[in-house]
């Protein structure tokens, strides 16, 4: 089963104060782009995320989106009692050495108490970069399912086609062969004939020269080879498909080395119908070709 560079996947997660949208989908590509559009501010996001996607997806042009957005909770903020307790009597004391010392200190404002931190408290953990980040890439894994599932789907899809595909291929390599063997008294009296008109015109002409330029004649218009090899790649193709790892690449140079059997076998057909059939391979090979862009 193949996977699909091509995937969507969307989630939605919240905590108090804070809701937050993922958008992660990917389109076919050579190798692997990975983009991510991300809110700032949250240390340590863009290295976790990238970590994280490029263990699940190996190939393709991918682009991650994260959206952050306040909920009203944000603004719900509360005074810590017994933390502002604690620094009141702090501050006590530290005012009440500094007089003994003899020394003036600046008047303290309520906004440098809230300041202090636990002071104030909210609802929302969008302050807090290590909470916020934890929660975000706790969320991540059930996107990336959802993406994982996608991939496969189309891939599951992808994998069908590329399986008829596959079968078309190996069903005009059997009907090739039954044409070049169909044509194989024609070719053999083409020999002769052209082994006749040779030898009536080869006064003085080297007799093992001779045999040895029938012979290329003879191996050229064999097509045995090139038909071997295409039922060698048939048999590859199905194994690459049937792989669970990600097999775009291979399947990207198989495409190649069908195409080369396809164009050999039409430059020596020799045959109408030989010709016809090395044709139909070859279109059935590009259309292969162009479904194998979106194999992972």
């Amino acid at each position: 089963m193949v996977n699909s560079m091509t995937g969507f996947a969307a989630r939605k997660g919240a905590a108090p104060g804070l809701d937050w949208a993922w958008d992660l989908r990917s389109v076919n590509g050579k190798g692997y782009d990975l983009r991510l559009r991300l809110p700032e501010g949250i240390d340590g996001l863009e290295a976790a995320l990238r970590a994280e996607v490029v263990r699940g997806v190996t190939r393709g042009n991918v682009s991650l989106t994260l959206k952050l957005n306040r909920g009203a909770e944000a603004d719900a903020l509360r005074v810590n009692q017994g933390a502002l307790a604690s620094v009141l009597a702090a501050l006590h004391l530290v005012e009440d050495a500094a007089v003994e010392a003899n020394l003036r200190l600046a008047p303290t404002t309520g906004a440098d108490l809230l300041g202090l931190r636990g002071v104030l408290e909210g609802g929302s953990v969008e302050g807090d970069s290590a909470a916020l980040l934890a929660l975000l890439l706790a969320d991540l894994p059930g996107l990336l399912g959802d993406f994982a599932k996608a991939r496969a789907a189309e891939g599951a899809a992808l994998s069908a086609i590329l399986t008829d595909q596959v079968a078309q291929i190996a069903a005009l390599a059997a009907t090739a062969r039954l044409q070049a063997e169909a044509r194989r008294p024609q070719i053999a009296a083409n020999l002769r004939t052209n082994l006749a008109r040779v030898m009536e015109n080869s006064d003085g002409a080297d007799p093992a020269r001779v045999a040895q330029e029938l012979a290329m004649l003879a191996v050229k218009a064999d097509v045995t080879e090139e038909l071997d090899r295409l039922d060698a790649h048939v048999a590859a193709a199905r194994a690459l498909l049937a792989d669970k790892a990600p097999v775009g690449r291979k399947l990207d140079f198989l495409m190649q080395e069908f195409m080369r059997e396809a164009n050999t076998l039409c430059s020596k057909a020799a045959s109408a119908d030989l010709t016809r059939t090395g044709l139909d391979l070859k279109v059935v090979i590009d259309q292969m070709r162009e479904q194998v862009q979106n194999v992972e």
